[in-house]
């Protein structure tokens, strides 16, 4: 008996880092369901990894700021008899501008997105990786959720953080039914983020060496998750920057961060 392909949910497929996850397990054979909330773009991609692997591939437009929006998904799956063997919790955004410059609509949307839908699709799709015993849950996390928060970004490294612990405890408490769980943690990467959080003209003044291209990072984060890596910082580069943040006085590590967060994060709307 040959065993069914497996079968991976990422979220934010529609560019960036998702978009990348979704070429990468195309290619090892994985069948594949892509949600955004840019049909068109989920269509094209669709397209093409169908025409190159051969490979199933399901869009399910949605928003994940709605609350309804991950129920839904796992409906849908189960309406399909589609069994996730990989979730890859990738959608996510970043909200320009102090906490207080941003109404609380603005605030709850991306609190839902990045906090609340992975860990309600981990909750709802963790049982039937257990059952099948071969689940994979990468939460994409960031180094910044490593590092000191910095002003300009008021909930982003919080909710990585969080990413971090959730999947430290969710790794622990499936280790042993054969989920590995990690929270995938890059610093600068080549996408569309700095587009959208109107930083990219400061993001182009840093040093080459500082960025990874999505394809890199996610390379770097399947490999991760199989070898049963809770936490992983691709680049050399960053996993210094995390061990020398963690081995200095806090004082001296939120000073840094303060006058470093200038030159990349706004701090204006």
């Amino acid at each position: 008996m040959t065993m069914p392909r497996p079968l991976s949910l990422i979220t934010g497929a529609s560019s960036g880092i998702g978009a990348a996850f979704a070429r990468q397990l195309a290619a090892l054979g994985h069948d594949l369901v892509l949600t955004a909330r840019r049909t068109d773009r989920l269509e094209s991609l669709a397209s093409e990894l169908r025409g190159q692997h051969g490979i199933q591939v399901t869009v399910l437009t949605g928003d994940l700021a709605d609350p309804a929006t991950p129920q839904t998904l796992c409906d849908a799956l189960e309406q399909r008899g589609l069994q996730v063997d990989w979730l890859i919790n990738n959608a996510g955004y970043g909200v320009p501008g102090t906490f207080e410059a941003n109404d609380w609509t603005t605030h709850a949307d991306f609190l839902r997105v990045l906090l609340t839908a992975p860990t309600e699709l981990a909750w709802r799709l963790l049982p039937g990786m257990r059952q099948s015993g071969r689940g994979r849950i990468i939460n994409v996390a960031s180094l910044a959720g490593h590092v000191p928060g910095p002003a300009g970004h008021t909930l982003y490294a919080a909710s990585k953080a969080y990413l971090i612990k959730f999947s430290q405890s969710l790794a622990l408490e499936n280790r042993a039914a054969g989920v590995h769980v990690c929270a995938l943690c890059p610093g600068f990467t080549w996408s569309e983020f700095h587009d959208v959080t109107r930083t990219r003209d400061k993001m182009n003044k840093l040093p080459a060496f500082m960025w990874l291209s999505a394809e890199e990072v996610v390379r770097q984060g399947i490999a991760a998750v199989e070898r049963g890596d809770a936490v992983y910082i691709p680049g050399r580069v960053n996993r210094t920057i995390k061990t020398i943040v963690q081995l200095m006085p806090d004082r001296l590590a939120l000073w840094l961060s303060a006058r470093e967060s200038k030159r990349y994060r706004n701090t204006q709307v």
